[in-house]
């Protein structure tokens, strides 16, 4: 099963990438798969169809959740970043208080990889935020802020 749904999430961000204009072999490149399972997917062949609803609900949980549950069904930090960012539904914009130390935990943390230090300071960049508030909560000096933009994409 969990193959089936991660076949649901890679169809999900097929299609987002053929909106934003993307070729089949980008496409492909960036999902890792071959072009022929790209067009198979452009062109409803060999899915099921259950899989992209469940791969469409996993989508709309809270984003902590839909990173953990796409982390742990792909076993791969990469793979996650891609389809997560790819196929989140939100957008946020970050901000960082002055009362970061630039401890770092926050980098290590991330699975999007979405924070680095500079000048030992937190720097989010928001492309990258999908919105799991994992930095959030373990913030020392609870200094990083994570609110939710208005988002007008559609699946």
């Amino acid at each position: 099963m969990p193959k089936h749904i991660i076949s649901g999430l890679k169809y999900l961000a097929t299609i987002e990438l053929k909106k934003r204009g993307y070729t089949q072999q980008k496409i492909a490149q960036t999902l890792e798969i071959d072009r022929s399972t790209v067009s198979h997917y452009l062109n409803g062949r060999n899915l099921s169809w259950k899989s992209i609803e469940v791969a469409q609900t996993i989508t709309q949980l809270i984003p902590k959740d839909f990173l953990m549950l796409v982390d742990t069904l792909l076993n791969d930090n990469e793979a996650t970043r891609t389809l997560v960012n790819i196929c989140k539904t939100k957008t946020f914009k970050t901000q960082i208080k002055e009362s970061c130390i630039g401890c770092g935990l926050c980098v290590d943390l991330c699975i999007m990889k979405a924070i680095k230090l500079d000048d030992l300071q937190a720097q989010i960049d928001s492309n990258w935020c999908c919105g799991c508030q994992i930095c959030t909560e373990r913030c020392p000096t609870k200094s990083i802020i994570i609110l939710e933009v208005k988002d007008d994409r559609e699946h």
